[in-house]
């Protein structure tokens, strides 16, 4: 079934589209543009000014977007900043010790891969697999997701996710599977018909969940208790690394926007 539109919402995003892409824009311009009437395109953007999204710079040169814009996509540049933190650890991690590692945030109730060394790797079976989705309960790294996130996050991850409907012996088992991960500090992934096994850490600080991080093996090679017994408190290191590098690079950024403001 098509999804509905909100003819409203849409209007608003083409004008907001559209001041996007030059420095100012004059009301005939964004008409033109966005193929609205004109008196339609000043109601929009008296009321993204009202927002505080858009300004009037003159009458010449008419309106142009706000800084408030970039609030917009918070969520997209800290996926940026977490990546550049983790890329030189986990880059280290594979080449001392030769498995792919994978990096993963949670994205519309699925995990999402952000980074990966498999190309890096001399022992990887998988491709780097960027921005493939993967399900929060079969994955290492949405299973660690969920046990180490707050109740309130998790809740509402099942409910955006493919398990939304788990019946009262099913979120049973589940709390008992997140409550041993809890205590393990790391998840493997459910088994499957693959041959390929994952074991995953939570990046985390102050109780946030800021990302997962997998590393990925044969089953062949090991199995679960050989790889949390070689490789567990060394992913959980590089995790812990990861979250505060990425937090000195938010602090950073707070204080030089501050000195700049």
């Amino acid at each position: 079934m098509a999804e509905t539109v909100i003819e409203p919402v849409r209007r608003s995003f083409a004008v907001l589209e559209a001041l996007s892409r030059r420095r100012t824009s004059t009301l005939t311009l964004l008409a033109g543009e966005t193929g609205l009437p004109r008196p339609t395109v000043v109601r929009l953007l008296h009321t993204l000014a009202a927002l505080g999204y858009a300004q009037r710079v003159s009458r010449d040169q008419g309106w142009r977007l706000t800084d408030r814009v970039l609030g917009l996509s918070e969520s997209i540049r800290f996926v940026d900043h977490l990546v550049d933190a983790a890329m030189p650890h986990m880059s280290r991690f594979t080449a001392e010790h030769g498995w792919p590692l994978y990096l993963a945030t949670l994205s519309s109730g699925a995990i999402t891969i952000r980074h990966s060394t498999a190309p890096e790797s001399p022992m990887a079976f998988e491709a780097a697999a960027l921005n493939t989705r993967r399900s929060v309960l079969l994955s290492a790294l949405g299973r660690v997701w969920l046990a180490f996130s707050g109740p309130q996050e998790r809740r509402a991850t099942l409910r955006d996710s493919e398990t939304a409907a788990l019946g009262a012996r099913a979120t049973a088992a589940l709390d008992e599977m997140l409550a041993r991960i809890r205590r393990d500090g790391w998840a493997f992934t459910a088994r499957t018909r693959s041959r390929i096994h994952g074991m995953a850490v939570p990046i985390r600080n102050e109780g946030r969940m800021l990302g997962s991080l997998s590393m990925r093996f044969p089953h062949s090679a090991m199995s679960e208790d050989e790889a949390a017994s070689r490789f567990g408190h060394r992913l959980v290191h590089v995790a812990r690394t990861i979250a505060s590098d990425v937090v000195a690079a938010r602090d950073s950024s707070a204080a030089h926007s501050a000195l700049a403001g």
